[in-house]
């Protein structure tokens, strides 16, 4: 097996299984289409692009669309939907499938047309992997997973069989500087797990991710990275207590601190890659004392923003979790409803 590899000093943050996203308005789903800044289909234009699927949005009326594979061929479109997963670990930094809003944000591009590359000529949007498109990379035999390290993004290829998923042969198609990355932006219409990519360049992609958070956590949340040696020796030994007893070719644990102050410890290890899942989560949250924070005693703002919203859905306002963060004597010590 050849796993992807961090570069000596480069930190793993996450991996998780990404394609390019589908529509899910009724007028477009199950769709995805190329686009230049005139909406113009640029399919054809793809350096080392095979042929794929063309689509045709249905119409208000409902009537079904044909989905024809250049050359005559029926295309099959693959749908990535999101699951529902629990709080990974200890639970920080859960993702899963979210409930979304049936009203859309961006008619033109969620229900008008469904455009997942968005890309003038020599941008860097254009040179993404066809292999990211499940209209022409079959999921069942095939997937590509998303690496964030400190310093890249980097798409990885793998053939895949649902019976060995342990089995990963990882080839690197793509990669990008992180500093290429202007924003990525969270797009929850009608549940999708999908995420909207913009470069530097004005161009961008929306991509579908099986764990979202992953993907989100150090590049649009971006906590606190906290170097080991500046732990407490009560912290710094829980931290390397629960690295060392996972594979032996985790990297020094990952340390982020929230804002209450608790730190999110996690061990990654590139031999742990799973091909469905992409890293499964092993993290643990400590308090200031280096104590193991139980899942029942976490702070607000021991959650991701996926996983605040996920409990705004199910729990009442007074049922929310406490804030850890001091708060002045005017305001109650529950989250409200416009809390972050």
């Amino acid at each position: 097996m050849d796993y992807w590899q961090p570069d000596p000093g480069e930190t793993l943050l996450a991996r998780t299984p990404v394609t390019f996203a589908s529509g899910a308005a009724m007028s477009v789903r199950g769709m995805r289409w190329f686009r230049d800044t005139e909406r113009n289909d640029i399919q054809s234009e793809l350096a080392g692009w095979p042929e794929g699927p063309v689509y045709t949005a249905r119409s208000s009326g409902g009537s079904l669309a044909r989905n024809v594979l250049k050359g005559g061929a029926i295309a099959v479109g693959v749908v990535i939907v999101g699951i529902l997963t629990s709080q990974g670990g200890g639970g920080v930094g859960g993702d899963g499938r979210r409930s979304g809003s049936d009203s859309s944000r961006d008619r033109a591009d969620e229900v008008e047309d469904f455009p997942v590359m968005w890309a003038a000529p020599g941008t860097i949007a254009r040179t993404l992997p066809w292999q990211l498109d499940p209209g022409r990379a079959k999921q069942k035999h095939y997937r590509t997973h998303a690496i964030v390290t400190d310093r890249r993004l980097v798409i990885v290829g793998l053939p895949f069989s649902e019976k060995r998923r342990e089995i990963v042969d990882d080839e690197v198609l793509w990669e990008t500087p992180r500093s290429t990355i202007g924003t990525i932006e969270r797009r929850d219409f009608k549940g999708t797990n999908d995420v909207k990519v913009v470069f530097t360049d004005g161009s961008w992609c929306r991509l579908n991710c099986l764990r979202r958070e992953r993907l989100t956590r150090h590049i649009v949340d971006q906590p606190d990275l906290v170097p080991l040696d500046s732990l407490t020796p009560a912290q710094r030994s829980t931290a390397e207590a629960f690295a060392a007893a996972h594979a032996p070719d985790a990297g020094p644990p990952v340390i982020t601190r929230n804002p209450c102050g608790c730190c999110r410890v996690a061990a990654l290890a590139p031999s742990a890659a799973d091909g469905f899942f992409g890293h499964s989560d092993r993290d643990m949250l400590m308090d200031t004392d280096g104590a193991e924070v139980d899942l029942m005693k976490y702070h607000w703002e021991d959650y991701s923003p996926d996983a605040q919203q996920e409990l705004r859905m199910l729990m009442k306002p007074r049922q929310l979790p406490p804030s850890g963060v001091e708060v002045s004597s005017t305001r109650t010590n529950h989250v409200s409803d416009s809390a972050p």
